[in-house]
């Protein structure tokens, strides 16, 4: 390889790190290494994967890293290509709220859509963007935008509001109540009855 190459080929992947994500679509490497010709792009993406210094995860979608070293959580919010975060029963079933998760990564965006990368199976649940968009109680981790316990019972309450909470003792029912409240979701009195009950009765 000349040295030229060689050049081109080290300043592409400084200005990957640059970046700070593993994780991208090959429009944001067209865009990073201003390559309009998609033939030059897809041939040089190929040839970079065959070289071990790209993985791809499935066509238009690669990585720095092979798949099994990717945060999960991180590579579901990519692949949608849109704003979503991560909550409702993922989030729950991690903090001991509900025992079950369905063996999927529940995710939040403007689309329904099952899908799988890997090892990981994914439900991406749809939100209207009214609702969506709406920053309360959604924090963000190393990247990865992930909705508090409180907002993902809200989330889950929205689109279920029947839904059975295993240790509903873990919730915190005020705060669930202003949540719904700032996002405009409908408020569900019963939960937060069966949890003054509660208190009353320890």
């Amino acid at each position: 390889m000349s040295t030229d190459k060689m050049n081109i080929k080290s300043n592409r992947f400084a200005q990957i790190a640059k970046l700070g994500s593993a994780i991208f679509h090959t429009k944001d490497l067209a865009n990073l290494w201003q390559i309009n010709n998609a033939n030059t792009l897809y041939t040089t993406l190929k040839r970079y994967a065959k070289q071990g210094l790209l993985f791809r995860i499935y066509k238009g979608f690669y990585s720095i890293k092979p798949i099994n070293e990717l945060d999960p959580l991180l590579l579901g919010l990519k692949a949608l290509r849109e704003f979503s975060y991560v909550s409702a029963e993922t989030v729950l079933a991690e903090q001991g709220i509900i025992f079950q998760s369905g063996n999927k990564i529940t995710l939040i965006s403007s689309k329904s859509k099952k899908f799988s990368i890997g090892d990981n199976n994914y439900y991406s649940r749809k939100l209207s963007d009214r609702f969506l968009f709406n920053p309360v109680g959604i924090e963000d981790n190393n990247g990865v935008k992930i909705a508090s316990a409180d907002r993902a019972a809200a989330d889950l309450l929205y689109f279920n509001s029947k839904t059975y909470f295993d240790n509903s003792k873990k919730i915190n029912w005020k705060k669930v109540k202003k949540i719904q409240k700032e996002i405009g979701y409908p408020l569900t009195p019963k939960y937060y009855d069966i949890a003054k009950s509660k208190r009353r009765k320890t």
